[in-house]
């Protein structure tokens, strides 16, 4: 992490994606947060982009503008390397952790093709999860744990996703129930 890790809108949002019988969701909460304040309550942190045709979903914690030039960095990525998931993602993850100026942007992603489910971070890190499930955020680790309590259950990849993300809000104090969800099949 750069030196302005500790500024105070570097904690906050919830992402969680899950893989279950042919489907991937990924699913936010709204809420930004600059230190203790909530901002904005309804932010969209999960977004679709369809670079050379093929659909990937993409959601982010951190600073929504470092998450921003990532994505966009993605779809270039993608564009020069269709349909190539992993492909392109390792190659952002090698920029960001090289390149002076993505360095220092603060954010997490999470991506998926249906197909494959990544985070990408700025340490250099392309993880394909266990368990088929992945979470970023302050309340990552409480959706991941929600999540994987869920997967032997009746529910689908959604309504592990929703549910998760719902008891991620409960503890959390910087993430809330506004929820956007997308989802995309194998």
């Amino acid at each position: 992490m750069s030196e302005n890790s500790n500024f105070p809108g570097w904690h906050g949002t919830t992402i969680v994606g899950v893989r279950k019988n042919g489907k991937v969701v990924i699913a936010g909460d709204g809420q930004v947060s600059l230190g203790n304040t909530v901002i904005k309550g309804s932010a969209r942190k999960v977004r679709r982009i369809s670079p050379g045709g093929h659909d990937v979903v993409c959601g982010f914690a951190g600073s929504t503008a470092d998450a921003f030039t990532l994505l966009e960095r993605l779809e270039a990525k993608l564009e020069a390397s269709p349909g190539q998931l992993a492909r392109a993602s390792v190659e952002l993850a090698k920029d960001w952790r090289t390149d002076k100026y993505l360095k220092n942007l603060e954010a997490m992603l999470i991506v998926t093709d249906g197909k494959d489910l990544f985070i990408i971070t700025g340490a250099g890190d392309v993880l394909e999860p266990e368990n088929d499930i992945a979470a970023v955020g302050s309340g990552g680790n409480f959706a991941l744990a929600a999540a994987r309590a869920l997967m032997d259950s009746d529910r689908d990849a959604e309504a592990i996703a929703r549910r998760a993300l719902e008891i991620a809000a409960e503890i959390c104090v910087f993430t809330n129930g506004n929820m956007i969800v997308e989802s995309i099949d194998a």
